[in-house]
């Protein structure tokens, strides 16, 4: 979001809520990595956004997610009215509140799949609801102020991985779980288990199993998967460190740089240099 004509409500620098009124066309060409776990909703307004090196176009009424170290740039957008919300694992940690809320690799920490959500009316006004409710709690100095803090982004969120699962169901509950929890397991793993055979294992499957269940929620296949993620990272690197590609190698698991260098090229039919100066 282009940063101008915002006002923002904080609380102690690990939570925010800004909130924009106004309709001027803006560009931002130059990517930033996101350092917090944000959600923007566009609530009227058009425009495009990169998110992880992807163009979405949006328009009216659109929610999107993303997790810190995803990388995020306005390519355009006129917005008349739009908010953002922010906050740190030491606000609201996904990970420990997942059971309940269902959001980590749902929501946020999928970044193979850049959650892109839009409600109905009737889910809209709830949202609505919980954004005002949110504001008005800012700007008091009540006792508890955490807690309710907690708790409405807690709302918003829960709404949200509700409206997304009814937009995009998979087949079955356990496909879905599968899904999750093999997403979650790369996430942790893929700077060191590059092979479907690794992750298979731990999952208690064999590959080939693995394989037809990704088939059946018309996934992409789990070797690719994991090179997604791999090559992602790369390009993180290579665009917002100096770090050698040598060192970038070494970092994501591989001690032979030249494979690497092979491997990046394939993917991306770009050696990683190539990548590094013309981004």
């Amino acid at each position: 979001m282009a940063l101008q004509n915002i006002n923002t409500y904080s609380y102690k620098d690990i939570f925010s809520l800004s909130t924009v009124s106004f309709e001027t066309a803006c560009v931002f060409n130059q990517p930033e990595q996101v350092d917090t776990y944000s959600i923007y909703w566009i609530k009227k307004g058009s425009g495009f956004y990169n998110i992880d090196f992807k163009r979405y176009e949006f328009k009216d009424n659109v929610l999107f997610f993303l997790s810190p170290g995803q990388v995020f740039n306005v390519v355009s957008e006129s917005i008349k009215e739009a908010y953002k919300i922010s906050f740190v694992k030491d606000f609201y940690c996904i990970q420990t509140h997942d059971k309940a809320v269902a959001c980590n690799g749902v929501l946020f920490n999928n970044v193979y799949d850049t959650p892109y959500v839009k409600p109905c009316e009737k889910d809209t006004q709830k949202l609505s609801f919980i954004l005002e409710s949110l504001e008005e709690e800012f700007q008091k100095n009540e006792v508890a102020q955490y807690d309710m803090l907690q708790a409405y982004l807690k709302q918003f969120i829960i709404l949200s991985v509700r409206i997304l699962k009814e937009l995009t169901p998979f087949k079955t509950d356990i496909e879905t779980k599968l899904f999750k929890d093999f997403s979650l397991l790369v996430e942790q793993n893929f700077k060191k288990m590059h092979t479907v055979s690794e992750y298979a294992e731990r999952l208690a499957l064999s590959p080939k199993s693995l394989t037809k269940n990704f088939k059946r929620v018309g996934a992409e296949s789990p070797s690719d998967f994991i090179k997604n993620r791999i090559v992602l990272e790369a390009k993180r690197q290579l665009i917002y460190t100096d770090v050698p590609v040598k060192e970038i190698a070494y970092n994501l698991g591989y001690n032979d740089a030249a494979y690497f260098t092979r491997f990046f090229t394939k993917a991306e039919n770009k050696s990683p240099l190539q990548f590094r100066k013309e981004y």
